[in-house]
């Protein structure tokens, strides 16, 4: 009788633990999924290797940066700034806080399609 009690004592904690805690990993979604053309594809891909550590796509999950659901839908960043292609390019240009500047590592072109991209989320 104790087994059993402790048995279904088990579940229910690990089911509260499952209903409380912490968010799942956003999974990664297709362009098909998401019905993307082929410039915000290619900056859904660029995305996911370079800014998806840092940031959440598809929740307002925080993770070492801020989420970026809906960024475009809001009329100003997280920074204050307004939300609009020059300031997003800016900031990914330079870095802000303890964003590093990806000047160096994307091209403009990668750029321009990352923006792409964020429009759709």
């Amino acid at each position: 009788m104790m087994t059993k009690k402790l048995v279904l004592l088990v579940m229910l904690l690990t089911l509260a633990l499952g209903v409380v805690g912490c968010d799942p990993p956003e999974r990664l979604r297709s362009d098909a999924e998401l019905s993307l053309n082929p410039v915000q594809a290619a900056g859904h891909h660029i995305f996911d290797h370079q800014c998806a550590t840092c940031h959440a796509a598809y929740s307002p999950h925080v993770y070492k940066g801020p989420s970026l659901q809906g960024m475009f839908k809001k009329p100003y960043l997280h920074t204050g700034a307004p939300a609009n292609d020059d300031r997003v390019e800016d900031i990914i240009e330079t870095g802000h806080n303890k964003m590093p500047s990806y000047s160096r590592i994307l091209t403009q072109e990668q750029i321009d399609q990352v923006i792409a991209y964020l429009h759709t989320l």
